[in-house]
């Protein structure tokens, strides 16, 4: 017997569950030390919209680790739920830093994923101007209806609404008030239009795109952090300090022993492998600033050192080098004896002399 379609009943899976399943679908592709922090997710009809934020260890390839875990997600979602899943979001929100990585001794550059080629501009979701957009014409436009039914129905029209009609109907674009409302409409339409064209997001970089249709972005204040552990694990620097913008990295390191020309060129050279390391489309710029802490002594030539001959009771070095006068220490080790060599506290001399 047939069951008419209209009989048979719906499955209808929540939303909750749906996140549920791709936090669980997420934390099995996280590499050892990394977690799922939180997730999202969004039904409609047959299809399903994912999101996940996610904590991974430092160091790792962020791009790479996000690839497999959207892929896993995505995947076993749709096969959990029987719900489509079109477009699948990983946040990599945080890093968490175990012990200090050793400096290389040598590291080869590799090129990035792809050849190098940026990937898709990532573009802010501009959710504060969105909501209170919404929220202004919802309720202008919930008054404007409200009152058009009521006169429809055979109401007077709103106070407000009178009101507004007759100021507009006395009032033309030469009076102060209109210029300035005008004024303010132009700025609000200019913002309005800078939000929608303008892709935001300054505080990230983008990374070199692993495949096809990912975008991949870096903080900047990830990265700073990334340079900075790199130049404190640089023999003789004990201060670091690390800016990063888009074009250029600025970093300050403070140098506490050791030749501060030969530390900035090992500086220099771990850095540039800690950009190559990034995998950024463009790397900024390296500007290394060194300065040698104050308080601590400057590095001694070792020309300054010379050697001291030590001469014998004559004045001549034996041939054997030695040399059988008293030192200075001798000399200040013996209270009986004074410096010219005349008698000291107990009255006496040495060496055949007489009391």
């Amino acid at each position: 017997m047939t069951v008419p379609a209209g009989e048979r009943g719906t499955t209808t899976v929540a939303p909750r569950a749906v996140r549920r399943i791709a936090e669980r679908a997420a934390a099995e592709a996280l590499p050892d030390g990394g977690s799922v922090l939180r997730g999202s997710a969004g039904v409609r009809g047959t299809s399903a919209r994912i999101s996940v934020g996610v904590r991974l260890p430092y160091p790792v390839r962020a791009d790479e680790a996000a690839r497999r875990i959207r892929e896993r997600a995505a995947a076993r979602t749709a096969a959990l739920t029987g719900l489509s899943v079109p477009r699948a979001e990983v946040r990599v929100d945080t890093l968490s830093a175990g012990p200090a990585p050793e400096v290389p001794e040598a590291v080869e550059a590799a090129p990035g994923p792809a050849g190098g080629r940026p990937g898709p501009r990532i573009r802010a979701e501009r959710r504060v101007p969105a909501a209170v957009l919404a929220a202004v014409g919802v309720v202008v436009c919930g008054l404007v209806l409200a009152d058009v039914v009521a006169v429809r129905f055979g109401g007077a029209p709103a106070g407000w609404r009178t009101a507004v009609l007759d100021w507009a109907a006395t009032h033309g674009p030469a009076d102060s008030a209109v210029r300035i409302g005008g004024a303010v409409a132009a700025l609000a339409g200019a913002w309005l239009l800078g939000c929608a064209l303008l892709p935001g997001l300054r505080r990230r970089l983008r990374m070199a795109a692993p495949g096809p249709g990912v975008r991949a972005a870096l903080d900047r204040d990830a990265a700073a952090r990334i340079l900075r552990e790199r130049t404190l694990g640089v023999p003789g620097v004990v201060r670091a300090r690390v800016t990063v913008r888009r074009r250029r990295a600025g970093v300050r390191a403070g140098v506490g022993y050791g030749d501060p020309a030969e530390v900035r060129a090992e500086a220099v050279r771990v850095l540039d492998a800690a950009l190559l390391e990034l995998g950024l489309a463009r790397p900024p710029a390296l500007r290394v600033r060194v300065r040698r802490e104050a308080g601590m002594p400057p590095p001694v030539p070792e020309e300054s050192v010379v050697a001291v001959e030590r001469p014998d009771a004559a004045g001549r070095p034996d041939a054997a080098g030695r040399s059988d006068a008293p030192t200075g220490s001798d000399v200040v080790g013996r209270p009986d004896t004074a410096v010219d060599g005349t008698p000291g506290a107990r009255g006496g001399l040495r060496d055949g002399g007489e009391a």
